[in-house]
């Protein structure tokens, strides 16, 4: 499978170490007596979420303020809705007063973006080398996924993601349309994507409903 040129070269630094981690960790899993890169991409997934934490962290506590105040949003829109520069300094002082911004959860995602991006294009025509790359169910982690289960874990770890990072009683028609249109779409190109950058993008997920979890928890006791 050929690897996708678009942006290909701007990323090809990042592509380069990550591969050379990802062999790294291949040698580590030799060493443990479990050769196996299906495991290495697991723990490169794993390293990198960990490493990206702080970040990931600030943007989660950003998109919970924003829906916190949602129904205090509504009310000024409405209030203010004939006179636009009134709601938009009446909804500043509400930012502030809350300690929310709509803008701060961008700058941690757009950080993160490039080293999603070099994943992206290690993993989608990675040189595994040698015999077939097997990986539990999976015969070849190069080929596609010949029992679909790994598309739906992308499809199904989408979706809750997306619903624990969202308040679904207060989500708007988009939303929740965006909530159904997402998952399928991730699925759908999941079942022409390598089996070995679908493991990734499903362990990411997972990490990520993980860390999700922790920091509603950490937020929910600091409230408390």
């Amino acid at each position: 499978m050929e690897e996708p040129g678009l942006f290909g070269g701007v990323f090809e630094p990042i592509e380069k170490l990550m591969s050379a981690v990802l062999s790294a960790l291949y040698s580590l899993t030799e060493m443990l007596g479990v050769p196996n890169y299906g495991l290495a991409i697991i723990l490169l997934t794993v390293l990198i979420k960990i490493l990206v934490y702080p970040l990931t962290k600030k943007q989660l506590q950003s998109m919970k303020a924003m829906q916190r105040i949602q129904p205090q949003m509504k009310k000024l829109q409405e209030k203010y809705k004939d006179n636009p520069q009134v709601m938009q300094k009446k909804l500043l002082e509400l930012y502030e007063k809350e300690g929310a911004n709509p803008m701060s959860g961008c700058l941690p995602m757009l950080i993160q973006m490039p080293i999603l991006m070099g994943m992206y294009y290690t993993l989608f025509s990675f040189d595994y080398g040698g015999a077939a790359p097997s990986f539990l169910w999976l015969p070849n982690l190069s080929e596609t996924d010949p029992t679909y289960a790994l598309p739906f874990l992308s499809a199904a770890t989408t979706f809750l993601q997306q619903k624990m990072m969202s308040n679904t009683s207060e989500a708007n028609t988009q939303m929740r349309v965006m909530m159904t249109i997402m998952p399928l779409f991730i699925g759908w190109i999941s079942l022409q994507f390598p089996a070995g950058l679908v493991l990734y993008w499903v362990t990411m997920n997972i990490v990520q409903i993980i860390q999700q979890w922790w920091t509603n928890r950490e937020d929910d006791k600091e409230a408390a």
